[in-house]
């Protein structure tokens, strides 16, 4: 009994948001691997249910109540968590100007404020330990914006800037926040992202030209292994990086931005983005 109470004790414990599939998955399984106590939260999540070894949890992100309730209770299981990842969240593409205020603060609510309430949830758990991880899903969208996704790109800029922000504040309390910025990923997120809430055919050939760019670009991009595999990194360096790009092409896209004379590289990411001036 006594062996068992030390070795829960040592057992780091990580909560995932958003871990029913995709990424969020993968990253369960690869934290598990990593030697981590692993419970991850969907809308849907069954009592009791196991999903490769990731303890599901019911939650909803946009709900205040439904988070606390979940701080609340992976504490009760394992008494502590070290690592929360912040993966749960949606897509949109579409004109800027074909979303109502409500559907963007819609896509607000879980992208941005769906973090800050796991995060601040979080937060005294984490002082008390003395220690923990925040690692935030976030996308190369968040420094690269391009066409037809600015409301999206505007939730990962909000989440970059937070997300830099918060790593000032808590080092102090040996808690770190980094972020992960993927680019295209095989996954769902594009099939089951949300649609502009009042279409406007002055938009239509761009609309369709970037939806196509997406598809296309999942169709060929990194596995999800590929960020669960950034995430562990995040999780278990002693002096993690504020950002991790998984793959060649999100790695190459940062250094472009960062060192290309801007005319030159807006006009190749525009052709490449399938919009002509």
């Amino acid at each position: 009994m006594a062996q068992a109470q030390s070795r829960a004790a040592r057992e780091k414990v990580a909560l995932i948001t958003g871990a029913s599939g995709g990424i969020g998955l993968a990253t369960g399984v690869a934290l598990i691997r990593a030697g981590y106590r692993v419970f991850g939260t969907s809308r849907q999540a069954a009592p009791d249910e196991v999903r490769q070894g990731i303890h599901m949890l019911r939650c909803d992100v946009t709900d205040d109540e439904s988070v606390k309730q979940l701080i609340k209770d992976v504490v009760g299981l394992a008494g502590r968590i070290d690592v929360l990842v912040n993966n749960a969240g949606r897509s949109l593409i579409g004109a800027a100007e074909e979303s109502s205020l409500d559907q963007a603060q819609s896509l607000f609510d879980i992208n941005v404020f769906g973090i800050l309430r796991t995060t601040t949830e979080v937060l005294p758990t984490m002082r008390k330990q003395g220690q923990g991880r925040i690692i935030n899903i976030s996308s190369v969208a968040g420094f690269l914006p391009g066409p037809y996704t600015a409301l999206y790109n505007a939730t990962k800029h909000a989440v970059e800037g937070y997300s830099e922000s918060l790593d000032h504040e808590l080092r102090t309390f040996g808690i770190r926040v980094a972020l992960v910025e993927p680019v295209f990923t095989r996954t769902a997120l594009e099939e089951n992202g949300d649609k502009p809430d009042r279409i406007l055919s002055v938009y239509d050939k761009g609309r369709a030209a970037m939806n196509a760019t997406w598809r296309n670009g999942v169709a060929a991009g990194d596995p999800v292994e590929a960020v669960a595999d950034k995430v562990v990194q995040a999780a278990t360096e002693k002096q993690p990086s504020i950002r991790y790009t998984p793959g060649k092409m999100a790695g190459r896209l940062r250094l472009m931005r960062r060192f290309v004379p801007e005319k030159m590289f807006e006009k190749s990411f525009r052709k490449q983005m399938g919009v002509a001036d």
